[in-house]
């Protein structure tokens, strides 16, 4: 039984329309990326809209995946734990890093701090969402939407193990 409230952020026809226009902007960057590398999990439905509305564009992207855990899976705050890493793929390539919320940048600045050490020529970000937070130690180069401290859920981002289904973006606040 559900005691706090909820809302829709986002909806998902807001969510699809916002997708294209981050394609547009990627696809019309002067310099493209050749790879992407979607960070697990809670990107992976962001990152399969935008992948698919890039390769609409002609820029159809070879897809690599990097898992890792932050705060909430290893128990200390900025604490980013690498499950999986990246591959000699990205090697010398132009990469777009994708995932799905932005919050104090540690899992962001992680992925990006492992990519450089396995080679990647440039890299460039892709949020679905950068929430507002006071100490961020990264900033991503594309943003689908901007928000504010509340608990997202939806769109690939999970709320304790369920949510990740949902075609949209929502909040919640009070107790669950």
């Amino acid at each position: 039984m559900r005691v706090g409230k909820e809302k829709i952020l986002f909806s998902d026809g807001a969510i699809t329309r916002r997708v294209e226009e981050l394609a547009d902007e990627i696809a019309a960057a002067p310099l493209k990326p050749e790879i992407a590398v979607a960070i697990l999990a809670g990107a992976f439905v962001f990152a399969a809209d935008l992948l698919r509305a890039l390769a609409l564009r002609k820029l159809a992207l070879p897809v690599e995946f990097i898992r890792l855990c932050s705060v909430g899976e290893t128990g200390r705050r900025g604490e980013v734990k690498v499950l999986i890493g990246p591959s000699e793929i990205v090697k010398d390539k132009h990469v777009l890093v994708i995932d799905g919320v932005l919050d104090s940048g540690a899992t962001l600045a992680k992925a990006r701090e492992l990519l450089n050490g396995a080679g990647a020529g440039s890299i460039k970000t892709a949020v679905a969402v950068a929430k507002h937070h006071p100490n961020r130690v990264i900033e991503a180069d594309y943003v689908g939407f901007e928000a504010g401290p509340e608990f997202l859920y939806g769109y690939g981002m999970d709320r304790a193990g369920s949510g990740r289904g949902l075609p949209d973006i929502r909040i919640t606040w009070g107790k669950c």
